[in-house]
């Protein structure tokens, strides 16, 4: 039983991870195409604002007033949810156009949709500001 266990949480531990490096480039490259990794029922905190489904998602996501970005994923952590469900949780940096690089985390959870394909049910995005 445990090395089964262990073997599925390998298997959900590189999807996770390959989600987070898809997730990126395609953020850095393309942010139209996130719209796809999102569902009709998927929500999105993006620091204070939250919106719901994929249409107001992708919406919220090309609005962001940057015209360059470029995230450096620093650590990713991988763990099993109910529903065989998967919760990522990213921490990093991020350089947009001529700023100084900040600091941010983001938190995902997949959904399965059957067939072995997941998106994006919940994602939590923050920008680590310490204001003393």
């Amino acid at each position: 039983y445990q090395r089964r266990v262990h073997g599925e949480f390998s298997k959900m531990e590189a999807y996770g991870k390959a989600f987070v490096s898809h997730y990126y480039q395609t953020f850095d490259g393309n942010r139209a195409g996130l719209g796809a990794l999102y569902g009709p029922d998927s929500m999105l905190t993006f620091e204070t604002n939250q919106v719901q489904g994929q249409a107001a998602i992708l919406e919220k996501l090309m609005s962001l007033p940057f015209k360059a970005i470029q995230h450096l994923v620093t650590t990713v952590d991988v763990h099993p949810t109910l529903a065989s469900g998967i919760l990522i949780f990213v921490l990093g940096q991020l350089k947009t156009d001529d700023d100084p690089p900040h600091s941010f985390s983001q938190c995902f959870v997949l959904k399965d949709a059957g067939g072995g394909s997941y998106y994006v049910l919940n994602d939590v995005f923050r920008l680590v500001v310490h204001n003393m």
